[in-house]
């Protein structure tokens, strides 16, 4: 399991080193006008239809000539796939190098990790700038974490955020907390020791908060509206097999990913937790588990089979292939599989259409100059059961479906690429896309992505 922060570590470190990197469309166009902006706007862009884009190093003109490489939140109209050549929302003054974001609940605000001290910011989606609190006229502060996550929630209401630190050094016990921050303070207002708490989860009420350990068959529960009094909000449920992700399907029950073989376990599957209770019931073997999606009545399950040769039905130069279970949440059985691409899979979206995409880091590339190229990225037809896997190397650390279309964001190998899911493709709708050829020549090292409307 450490070798997934490391993972991280590694992209990290390179969104630092790398000067810039193009985006899929060969074409510069775009990216020479966004360069020449001399200076940083403050007002809002008036798009109704936003995603963000996390990019560490966005190059900026300063009136002279002169291009430097600038923090920011690119901002893309989602209805024309379009950068905004004007509008961003800038870091620069907090010396931060966004990468992770998350949404809040309630879509006012998004949270921006930053491995440039494990800070954390608080954006306003509304003013398109770091949120200033309500009777003041100065913006929260970066809340400065005790090491990198790769885990971070927003709660219900806006109001406070979570973050899984797996080295967070604690006195006297292994390292590991939970770090409970303010959104209205800007500061950390508890620390929860969780010996190697990696990823986190929040109950759709809010109450409940499921943390994941490295080398851990047990699933932490941490009651929020008790943090902060005399009780002790922690309580554990065993039974699990390396538990590594949940998904709630109540605010009482949830289904726990056991990642088994994968992560120094035994045997990968899916139980059934009452949060409440603190207890577990049934699980049903899959070929393995680190993240999932519930779609009606289907949860999708990914993750890589340990083993050489894991590849056998499918046509590929890898010799190592990741899986996907689909699971009939009514009767808990599973009902159909698939070979998708291998390394730990961490980020699923599924379009309108029925289209499941997949994304995993640590991947086996293939790149025959000529024949097959393969990274990181699957693509599963809900209805038909075919998979894609686009001919793109690379980590994925990004995926947004665009609500509405049949389209997908996604961000592979440092770079945007914006996909068709009537035909699992790069789009080339002419109109759409700075270019006018469906694509974004997005400059610099973008990370994540998120949909803010």
């Amino acid at each position: 399991m450490k070798r997934i922060l490391i993972s991280i570590v590694v992209l990290i470190a390179a969104s630092v080193t790398i000067i810039s990197c193009g985006s899929y469309n060969s074409s510069s166009t775009s990216s020479t006008s966004s360069s020449s902006s001399s200076t940083t706007p403050r007002k809002p862009s008036g798009i109704k239809f936003r995603v963000f884009i996390s990019n560490p190093l966005f190059p900026q003109g300063n009136g002279t000539g002169a291009v430097t490489n600038t923090q920011v939140l690119n901002i893309v109209d989602a209805t024309l796939d379009k950068l905004s050549l004007t509008f961003f929302v800038p870091m620069t003054g907090i010396s931060l190098q966004p990468s992770l974001m998350t949404l809040a609940p309630n879509g006012k605000s998004t949270a921006v990790f930053s491995p440039n001290g494990n800070t954390v910011v608080i954006v306003d989606n509304a003013t398109e700038a770091i949120a200033v609190p309500t009777g003041s006229t100065t913006p929260l502060p970066a809340i400065t974490l005790p090491g990198l996550t790769e885990s971070l929630v927003v709660s219900n209401f806006a109001t406070t955020a979570y973050a899984a630190v797996p080295t967070a050094p604690i006195a006297g016990q292994s390292p590991g907390a939970v770090v409970v921050m303010s959104l209205q303070t800007g500061s950390v207002s508890a620390t929860i020791p969780v010996p190697g708490a990696h990823f986190i989860v929040l109950s759709p009420d809010g109450n409940h908060l499921l943390v994941f350990s490295d080398n851990s068959d047990t699933v932490t529960v941490i009651a929020t509206p008790l943090i902060g009094t005399a009780t002790d909000p922690r309580s554990s449920i065993t039974g699990f097999d390396r538990p590594v992700w949940g998904i709630f399907t109540s605010s009482a029950t949830a289904y726990i990913l056991n990642c088994g073989a994968q992560c120094g376990g035994t045997a990968a599957g899916v139980s059934i937790a009452d949060v409440g209770a603190t207890t577990a019931t049934s699980t049903i073997p899959v070929s393995a588990a680190t993240f999932g999606l519930v779609s009606g009545s289907t949860l999708y399950v990914a993750g890589t089979p340990p083993g050489t040769n894991t590849c056998t039905g499918s046509v590929t130069a890898a010799t190592t292939c990741g899986r996907l279970s689909a699971i009939d949440t009514n009767s808990m059985t599973v009902t159909a599989s698939a070979i998708i691409s291998d390394g730990y899979h961490a980020r699923m979206q599924i379009s309108q259409n029925g289209q499941l995409f997949i994304g995993s880091y640590g991947c086996a590339n293939i790149n025959i100059v000529g024949g097959e190229v393969r990274g990181c990225l699957s693509i599963f037809n809900t209805n038909t059961g075919g998979v894609v896997i686009p001919p793109s190397n690379g980590n994925v650390t990004g995926l947004q479906q665009i609500t509405g279309r049949d389209t997908v964001y996604v961000i592979q190998n440092a770079e945007l690429g914006i996909y068709d899911t009537t035909t699992d493709k790069l789009q080339v709708t002419p109109g759409n896309g700075n270019n006018n050829d469906g694509q974004i020549d997005l400059v610099g090292q973008p990370f994540d992505v998120k949909l803010v409307n």
